[in-house]
This record gives structure tokens, sequence and C-alpha cells, in this order.
């Protein structure tokens, strides 16, 4: 998944190492976002073209499709009923096709970045079950070398070491009401190539109440939960993920479908990583 024109200042990366304090069984807090606001010290937005999305990624919160209100994070698709120009680029440099869609995406790349630990997100969606409907919460390695590039290490392909992909919370309108899927994408060994369906699972949950979806290193598993509980495991996989890695926050429309309504909603409450 991924690329972008915003260009902000560098900033240091935060790396963790998972082997600290190991003596210790709970879990530390070393960054949290309660979206009381947008803080652009913890997040970025993100402007690019990938998976043949049909929506265009908007800066700034254009159209609403990103709004920090009364606690939460709001991260829409909108349907503007009018096409327009998109400035979002592939990476092949491809331009995005005029298109009625907007979208909100932002990332915590050169903001705020983990190697291993826990990421968690507490969301919901307003609705679910429509096709083309495509929100997600999942996390990418830091050389990964989409835009918005700022740094010189940030020069590896997806799904290599360096910028590989765990997706925590993705859910596929197309697929099915209430339910969502998370696991990691397996690196086929060259650029672009990656196997997305081995090592994931789909569950079934309420997806318009609150729900906490988290992974967590736990020695060479990583380990899925939803509310502290175990939902899934890709076994033997963490040691595949040494980098330190940012997180992404996105809601996407992926299929010519028509939208029911103005806008599709998810709302976020929190984001936090841990370690021990």
């Amino acid at each position: 998944m991924l690329i972008a024109t915003l260009i902000v200042a560098c900033k240091p990366k935060e790396k963790k190492d998972s082997n600290k304090n190991q003596t210790s069984s709970e879990w530390k807090v070393d960054f949290l976002d309660n979206f009381d606001k947008f803080n652009s010290n913890n997040w970025q937005d993100q402007r690019i073209w990938v998976n043949n999305e049909t929506h265009c990624y908007v800066p700034e919160g254009e159209f609403g499709t990103r709004e920090v209100s009364q606690g939460t994070l709001k991260l829409k698709v909108v349907d503007t009923g009018k096409p327009s120009p998109c400035d979002n680029l592939d990476k092949n440099g491809k331009q995005h096709p005029e298109t009625q869609y907007v979208a909100g995406r932002i990332v915590s790349k050169n903001k705020k970045e983990f190697i291993k630990g826990k990421w968690t997100a507490r969301l919901k969606l307003g609705s679910n079950g429509e096709p083309s409907m495509f929100p997600a919460w999942w996390i990418l390695g830091a050389q990964n070398n989409e835009s918005p590039v700022q740094e010189e290490d940030e020069n590896i392909c997806w799904p290599l070491k360096g910028s590989g992909e765990i997706d925590i919370f993705e859910h596929h309108g197309d697929h099915q009401k209430d339910h969502f899927t998370a696991g990691a994408i397996k690196s086929l060994g060259e650029c672009d190539k990656g196997d997305w369906w081995s090592l994931r699972k789909g569950f079934d949950v309420t997806l318009n109440e609150y729900h906490e979806y988290s992974v967590e290193w736990e020695g060479s598993d990583l380990v899925y939960r939803v509310d502290d509980k175990e939902i899934y495991r890709n076994v033997g996989e963490g040691d595949k993920y040494p980098e330190p890695m940012f997180a992404i926050l996105n809601f996407a429309k992926i299929t010519d479908s028509p939208m029911s309504g103005k806008e599709w909603v998810m709302e976020v409450d929190w984001v936090k990583h841990e370690y021990k």
C-alpha cells in the first residue's frame, strides 16, 4: 500500500527496542494520542494513489475528510457529487484520474516510529458492509520508498525487510457486514510482490461499536487481539519485521460501486504504542 506530495520537516525516528526491560511483564506506553486535536508532531496527511483506489486523498481535511472533534479523529470518504482533478500519483508517477470521491489518510511516518512492541487503536465505523468500502488501521516499515520520502534511508520497496506491512484491521465492505481481516503481508522477495492472503484471517465483530484492535510481538510471533483477547497469531513471523514501523489510518474506496450516502466515517478514539 502507499505515495504523496506533502513534504514536512524531518524528525528523528523514535526507535524502541523490543528487548528493553524484558524483566517486566507490564506494557509501558511510549506513545499515546487521544485526539484532543490534530497533532502534527504525531501525524501527517498522506496523498497517494495505490490499489486502484477510486478516490483522491486531499490535504488538511478538505471536504471534512479528516476532522478532529469531541475527542475523536474522523476519517471519511466523501462524495462531492462532481468529478474534479486529483493530484495523487502512483508509484510510477501516473496521476489519478478525475473523481468525485475524496478521502482522508494519515501516517505517523517520521513522527512516531517504533521497533516491535504493541500497537493499538480504539475505533469504530459509522456504517459497514457497503460495496467499495475499505477502512484500515495498519503499520509499515519506516524505510518504505513511497512518498513522502523525507530521509535518506527511505529507499526500500514494499514489502521487503525495512518496508514490511502488518495489517491490524481492514474491512472489505464488498465481502460482508461486521467482518474484518488481520494479518501480515508475506514478502515474496521482490519489489511489489507480496502474498496478501496466506497469513491473514477474517473475524466477525460489531463494527459500528468501539473496539480495541492491536498487534503485538510475543517472542517470534505476531499476536492480534480485539479488546485484549487474542484472535489470531502469525507464528514465527515477528522476526521478519525488525525495522522501525509507523502507523497508518485511512478510509479508502476501492471499486466503482456508488456510495449509498454522501460519506463514510471511521472514528478513532485513540492510538498508542507500548513496549516492555
